[in-house]
């Protein structure tokens, strides 16, 4: 049965001359999808009320488990197994399916770490949305065996120091100016931090408020007419932000006084 299970779990695209450690991250990226993708699709079935679907978890006391609770509880039994006893094939294909079920019912919730409330439907639990494609960026980008700051091959000790302070560099200005995903994908491929250099700011980044200002208030104007409420790219945002996650509530207007 154990070897079934191992030859099951080997079944992959990537399998083949693997460096160490990428096909159980591969098998991690996997389980991260799919377990945000049921999670979120659960709760969308929540919400609509639709009947033959069970409903949230809640204790004996009335106290709503959120999912973050066993996410956070898979990821450190996983975590702690697979670092106090170093596992073989299948095991450590098991621990990393675990452990990444366990990240995508965590960061499924991850606007809830940030607001310490339960703001899962609300404008601010988007926050979970970019946070789970960040770090589908980042485990993709390693399962594929991309280097970090496009090193390749192997330089000279300071050929390698000015490459990498290069691509960092970039990657630090694409940052600070709201292109999470641009920064992130530049620190392996370099190429995406000069162009995240080179475009223009959120206009609630870092570098907008510090950069556009005095005399390049102008700036500042056409990043809100590109990225503020209501644009094109906005638009476009928030249709497939609606699409993954589902729409948030709208908030209820304020009551009239008097």
């Amino acid at each position: 049965m154990t070897l079934v299970v191992a030859d099951i779990l080997s079944i992959h695209p990537f399998r083949g001359d693997l460096e160490p450690g990428r096909d159980a991250a591969f098998l991690v990226l996997l389980a991260f999808l799919v377990s945000f993708a049921f999670i979120r699709t659960s709760a969308r079935l929540m919400r609509m009320q639709v009947s033959w679907w069970p409903g949230s978890v809640k204790t004996s006391s009335g106290v709503h488990l959120h999912h973050l609770v066993w996410g956070i509880a898979l990821m450190a039994l996983c975590g702690f197994l697979a670092f106090a006893v170093p596992p073989q094939a299948p095991w450590l294909q098991l621990l990393a399916i675990g452990f990444g079920v366990g990240a995508g019912l965590t960061f499924d919730e991850f606007a809830l770490w940030v607001h310490l409330d339960d703001v899962y439907w609300a404008q601010e639990g988007r926050v979970s949305l970019d946070a789970v494609v960040l770090v589908t960026v980042f485990m993709a980008l390693v399962v594929v065996g991309t280097r970090p700051f496009g090193l390749d091959e192997p330089v000279s000790i300071g050929g390698t120091a000015l490459v990498a302070a290069q691509a960092l560099a970039l990657a630090v200005v694409s940052l600070l100016k709201g292109r999470l995903a641009v920064g992130l994908i530049a620190l392996f491929l370099p190429l995406f931090g000069l162009v995240g250099a080179l475009r223009l700011a959120r206009p609630g980044s870092p570098w907008a408020r510090r950069r556009y200002v005095g005399a390049h208030e102008e700036r500042l104007a056409r990043a809100s007419a590109r990225f503020g409420p209501g644009s094109r790219h906005e638009r476009r945002r928030e249709r497939l932000l609606n699409l993954i996650g589902g729409a948030p509530t709208e908030p209820r207007p304020p009551a009239e006084g008097g």
